[in-house]
Formats: C-alpha cells, sequence, structure tokens
C-alpha cells in the first residue's frame, strides 16, 4: 500500500507541474512580471520557407502554392522543398507550383531532421533573416509571412512558434477534438507563456528559427522528436522561442486512430528520449530562471491532455478501491491536476465556429482515451530512438 502510495504520489506531483507553472506565471502578470519588448523600425525581414517532403506529390502542390500566395512582398521570401530519398514526382511538382527543389538521395540516413540539417548546409541562409519549417501536408494563411514580420525586430535572433491548426477539421470527430486542443493550446496556454516571457514547445511543423539563432547553435536536433529536442537546446542555452497565435498554418490531421498510431507513439516516445537526454542540463542552465525551468520540466514531463486524464482514471482507482495511507490527499492531488485541463479545453471551445458539434465530437473521448494510453504503453518500447526515418501517416 505505501509503494502504491508512493508511485501515485510522484505520478501526480508530475501531472500537476502544468499546474503550477501556469499559477507562477498568473501570479507574475498579477505582481507586474510582464516582460517588454523594444521595437524599433526595421525592413521586412527575408524569409526563407523550407519544405521537407518525402514522396507528398499529392499535397507538396498546395503547400507550395499557399506560401507563394501570401501577401508578402516577393523579393522578401523564397520557397524552397527538400525532396528527400523520393521515388514519385514531388520534386518536379513542387518546381511546377513555383518553388526551389533540392533533391536528396542518402538511403542510410533518410528522414526529416537529417534532411533539414543536409539543406541548411546546402543553403546561404545568412541571406535571409529567419527559416520557417513547414511540413508538405500543409498550407498557410495568407498573412502568415505578415505576422511574422509584425513580431517584431531582431526576428534574426529569436524563434517562433507558429500556430499549428487543423486543415480538416470538419472529417471526424478526431478532427473535431484536435481542432479544439490546438485553440486551447495556441490562444490560451500559450498566449500565457508569451505575456511572462516563458519558451513556448517547438512543434517541427511552422518552426521560425532565426539566422543568429542558427548560426549560434546550428541544427543539433537528429532524435526521433527533433522539434522537442530544439526546444529543449534551445532553452536551456536561453533562446527565446515565442508563440505566434496570428501565424497560422493547417496541416493535414489523421482522420482516425489507424492513421495516428505511428505519429502518436513516436511523439510520445520522441519526448521521453528528449527528456532523459536534456533535462539536467536544463536544470542546471545558467542562462534561465527557475520559472522557466519549472516550465520546460512541466512540458517536457507532460503526456499530453488526453493521456493526462487516463493516468489520473487509472491511478485514481486504487486510491478510491483501497485503503491506500494518504489517498484523500493524492485523490485531491490527481482531481486538482484535471482542472488546468478542462479550463483549457472549455476556453477552446468557446472560439469554435460551430461550439456544439464541437462539444459532441468529445463523445468519442472515452473510447480515444483507452486507445491513446495503449498507444503510449507501445511507445515505451521506441524510447532511446535516435535518426528518425520517414513514417507515413495515411490520409487524403
Amino acid at each position: 500500500m505505501i509503494v502504491i502510495s508512493v508511485v501515485v504520489g510522484i505520478l501526480a506531483t508530475v501531472l500537476l507541474l502544468p499546474t503550477v507553472s501556469d499559477l507562477v506565471s498568473l501570479l507574475r502578470l498579477a505582481f507586474g512580471g510582464r516582460p517588454t519588448v523594444q521595437r524599433v523600425p526595421a525592413p521586412l525581414p527575408r524569409l526563407l520557407f523550407l519544405v521537407p517532403a518525402h514522396d507528398e506529390e499529392r499535397m507538396i502542390e498546395s503547400c507550395v502554392r499557399s506560401l507563394i500566395a501570401m501577401r508578402y512582398p516577393a523579393e522578401r521570401f523564397a520557397v524552397v522543398v527538400v525532396a528527400d530519398n523520393c521515388t514519385d514526382r514531388t520534386a518536379e511538382l513542387a518546381r511546377a507550383a513555383g518553388a526551389r527543389c533540392l533533391e536528396r538521395s542518402d538511403p542510410e540516413l533518410p528522414g526529416k531532421p537529417r534532411a533539414l540539417a543536409w539543406a541548411l548546409a546546402q543553403l546561404r541562409i545568412d541571406e535571409f533573416d529567419a527559416v520557417i519549417i513547414i511540413d508538405a501536408d500543409t498550407v498557410v494563411d495568407a498573412g502568415f509571412g505578415t505576422a511574422l514580420a509584425n513580431a517584431g525586430p531582431p526576428i534574426a535572433d529569436r524563434a517562433f512558434q507558429a500556430y499549428f491548426d487543423v486543415r480538416n477539421p470538419g472529417d471526424t470527430l478526431l478532427t473535431r477534438m484536435a481542432t479544439v486542443l490546438a485553440a486551447a493550446n495556441y490562444r490560451f496556454a500559450y498566449a500565457l507563456k508569451r505575456q511572462v516571457g516563458l519558451n513556448a514547445p517547438l512543434l517541427g511543423n511552422g518552426m521560425c528559427l532565426g539566422r543568429n539563432v542558427l548560426a549560434e547553435h546550428g541544427w543539433q536536433a537528429f532524435t526521433i522528436a527533433e522539434d522537442w529536442e530544439l526546444y529543449a537546446l534551445y532553452t536551456k542555452e536561453g533562446v527565446s522561442i515565442e508563440s505566434l497565435a496570428t501565424a497560422h498554418l493547417y496541416a493535414q490531421e489523421a482522420r482516425s486512430l489507424q492513421q495516428s498510431s505511428t505519429q502518436r507513439r513516436r511523439w510520445t516516445a520522441g519526448k521521453l528520449t528528449v527528456l532523459g537526454r536534456h533535462i539536467g542540463g536544463l536544470l542546471s542552465s545558467r542562462k534561465i530562471g527557475v520559472a522557466q525551468k519549472l516550465d520546460a520540466l512541466a512540458e517536457l514531463t507532460g503526456p499530453g491532455p488526453v493521456v493526462h486524464l487516463g493516468l489520473v482514471i487509472v491511478a485514481a482507482a486504487p486510491m478510491a478501491i483501497l485503503d491506500v495511507p494518504g489517498s484523500a490527499w493524492l485523490l485531491t492531488a490527481l482531481a486538482a491536476s484535471v482542472v488546468r485541463l478542462a479550463v483549457y479545453t472549455v476556453a477552446g471551445l468557446t472560439v469554435q465556429r460551430d461550439p456544439l458539434r464541437a462539444v459532441l465530437s468529445f463523445a468519442f473521448l472515452p473510447f480515444y482515451l483507452v486507445w491513446r494510453l495503449g498507444a503510449a504503453v507501445a511507445a515505451l518500447g521506441q524510447i532511446g530512438g535516435g535518426d528518425k526515418p520517414w513514417v507515413r501517416t495515411a490520409r487524403d
């Protein structure tokens, strides 16, 4: 019984970390902790949009055309597609849509992280102020470039994460739930981080990396979750990573559990891999304060909202059934960790175009919860993974 109490106590502590970090942020806001950003007049930044692609002939044209069609001066941006180990017409269609295309053939070292590192070495990054990574199944809002420009100079010294939204929100209950959770993060959770100067996570798609950031720190992320690794590396070095809710991009969300299985396993295993490799350096870094260390720990240990809820239910069962020492306190801590999830989810629902249909989509949550717990368990076998090969997610 004591062992159960200790295990549940550790779990409750981990699950409460995001709540504690948010409360610290709210206190900082209440007592004048909002950072000020000095804005000075500057020319429109020069932007390089880098699109890694592997056999993406079905999606690449719409992606490139959305970038070319942005309301941003054509002479201030460029679009480069990295056709990595492709066996289809990705390169041909990318060029036809208006992009420059680099073709890479290296079957021994496949995958998005290696493709990006190779492309960055081929290009004159010093000619641009920032590099933006856009996945090939994505389209961007027409005002995407302007939103980055309006973030304020010097963009070359900072990093940003764009609003990673859903391209097909009305397809299934799963895509509707994903749209709600995206809004909860970008419009509310990450907005709070931005207000107090804490780093938002980098999520691979929509990452904007300043030229000087790349020059100083390079591209050193080659695990199965290169985005979380970059977040950990840059945060440790004191690089500012801001979430931009005004810079919208829309990616194709998996429409079924079968389609999303490989993604979910990789994300879970990748985050845990990064946690194991970099948490020591983050906590010992002298370039960031206690609040940032706490928030980074919360981000890297956070299992995601659905798995979080599932873990709470699983952990609460023995507390309610067995006479476990401290069960009342442990149940209270577990319940308290869910309050934050509920608040952000409700906030995400309020900004949906059709809130009622969005609410009804959560009828699928019990089934999704069980499946996500299973996927999380399966992901444990992938922890420690190195270079990530291209794994296709079936989509339309």
